[in-house]
């Protein structure tokens, strides 16, 4: 049984041009739109966009990262996707943070509220989902992070995870203690650990080793890369990659491109054994 998965961290639903001039106090106050010859800065709501762009996606599992609360069933409905969605940080008055981040996204940015998402597609080779976990992975300053554990009735199951950012030794507890986590909770099955993890294979090796050495994740997207998807228990049919950034660009009437957070999603595509593994006992 083969499936692809993507990674993506949604930039709070925000759009991010490669021009830094067109983040500029009239798109971030004024709301006025700025261009340059190739791309706009829009400063507005994108979720059709993003649900636009998702739904265009070949993917039979996607994990989100930074999505906006309020993004969720959109985003489910235009994907045909069941649903995973896992609060994180920023998220109380969340009515009143949605409602500002629809006038003015840029602004209020992070202060909306995110959470990660894992959408799993319906008729897909995964199956359904049976079985849907929150851990608390971090609590306290900076922020609280959290993974989303979701088993699928194929038996494949999936940890999606946000690390710590800016902070490397918080972002090498969180992913061990994740990995630890996740390992435990997916028994004998096969795994997909992935998200924006935030610690580069290049710069953080010995964590990657740990990884693979101690709990079998292998395979990180690319040494500079932050965003992987690691598996275990899998063989690797097309290996985690990060798409080139026009694909995450939408074109607009006038020829100019919209590009869509900033971060590239990044795919990959895995292979099991038929037949669902057995959780081990308590965790079911």
């Amino acid at each position: 049984m083969e499936f692809t998965a993507i990674s993506w961290n949604l930039f709070h639903g925000r759009d991010s041009p490669p021009n830094p001039r067109l983040f500029n106090w009239r798109s971030r106050l004024l709301r006025l739109e700025q261009r340059d010859t190739t791309h706009a800065q829009v400063n507005r709501d994108l979720q059709d966009e993003f649900a636009q762009l998702l739904a265009a996606a070949e993917w039979d599992v996607a994990l989100l990262q930074e999505c906006p609360p309020r993004f969720v069933e959109p985003l489910a409905r235009a994907c045909g996707a069941q649903p995973h969605p896992v609060l994180t940080s920023r998220n109380s008055l969340g009515e009143l943070r949605a409602a500002a981040a629809r006038i003015n996204p840029d602004l209020i940015a992070s202060g909306e509220g995110g959470s990660n998402l894992t959408l799993v597609r319906g008729g897909g080779s995964l199956g359904r989902l049976v079985e849907r976990q929150e851990v608390a992975i971090h609590e306290g300053r900076p922020e609280r992070r959290a993974m989303a554990l979701s088993r699928t009735a194929s038996g494949v199951c999936v940890a999606n995870l946000h690390a710590t950012n800016d902070q490397r030794a918080l972002a090498t507890e969180d992913v061990l203690k994740a990995a630890q986590v996740s390992t435990i909770w997916a028994g004998d099955a096969p795994l997909l650990f992935g998200g924006d993890l935030n610690l580069r294979p290049g710069e953080d090796p010995g964590v990657f080793d740990v990884l693979e050495e101690g709990f079998g994740l292998t395979m990180p997207t690319a040494p500079n890369a932050i965003d992987h998807l690691l598996s275990r228990g899998m063989a690797v049919v097309e290996p985690p990659a990060s798409w080139p950034a026009e694909e995450r660009e939408l074109r607009r009437p006038d020829g100019l491109a919209l590009r869509l957070s900033d971060h590239a999603p990044v795919s990959g595509r895995f292979a099991t054994d038929e037949g669902p593994s057995t959780p081990p006992a308590g965790m079911r």
